[in-house]
């Protein structure tokens, strides 16, 4: 599972900080890269504050209670020789699982920089990762992934964060979009250049190895539904790598 935090962390640091600074004009590449990095540092703050605790306590099924937040409770009893674990992972540490859940939080954040780069302003983009961070994705990642959740209690299955990451910053991208309006400054009169795809290829290689973690990993394991997980990433990529 630390592996798994690593390659997940990777995804985000560099990989989508690379991936999107290849892609923006070379004066946004620095903006961009440290628009990325900032949101890994403030969202993992948050996450200790009180995002871990909203999303993964078992509270009620639309959020969760206080009882982890600035990580409360989380020790190492070292005369007993024992851990903390969480109702969601007893067989691991609790530490271990909100390390690995942070850094889903961290690259959905971060994924929404796709959609705003180059039209928010640098202080602007981190208030509003601050707010999301805490009111939406956390709330999210509760009413999916905690038992007690409502849509978890309909049935909603999401095993890698189909829905708690990439419907959510698909969303949530698309919705930014949208209320920032069309581009105005030189778009449709001057050349918009690409700083340089190369990076952008060493990113996107990035995100695939980065991949086994996230998949894998979400097994909470290391047993047959991993490595089938880890199977079908890396097929499906490879698939999709061809196709495209």
């Amino acid at each position: 599972m630390m592996t798994s935090i690593a390659l997940v962390l990777l995804m985000t640091l560099p990989g989508v900080a690379l991936f999107y600074a290849g892609m923006v004009r070379r004066k946004s590449v620095i903006n961009t890269m440290a628009s990325v990095v900032a949101i890994a540092a403030l969202v993992s703050l948050l996450w200790f504050a009180a995002g871990y605790s909203i999303a993964f306590t078992p509270g009620n099924e639309w959020l969760g209670d206080a009882s982890r937040m600035g990580f409360s409770g989380m020790e190492y009893l070292k005369d007993a020789k024992q851990v903390v674990v969480s109702h969601i992972a007893p067989h691991i540490p609790e530490s271990v699982f909100a390390m690995f859940q942070l850094t889903f939080a961290i690259i959905t954040a971060a994924l929404v920089v796709g959609a705003i780069v180059e039209r928010m302003k640098f202080s602007a983009l981190l208030v509003f990762i601050s707010l999301w961070s805490l009111l939406v994705y956390a709330p999210i990642a509760h009413w999916v992934w905690e038992p007690g959740g409502w849509l978890a209690k309909l049935g909603a299955l999401d095993f890698a964060g189909g829905s708690v990451v990439h419907i959510n910053a698909g969303v949530t991208g698309l919705v930014c979009a949208y209320f920032l309006g069309p581009r105005r400054r030189g778009y449709g009169r001057e050349a918009f250049e690409p700083f340089n795809l190369g990076l952008t290829m060493v990113g996107a290689g990035m995100l695939w190895v980065g991949w086994f973690g996230f998949n894998a990993g979400s097994a909470v394991a290391a047993d047959g539904r991993a490595g089938l997980a880890l199977l079908v990433t890396h097929v499906a990529a490879a698939a999709g790598a061809m196709a495209g």
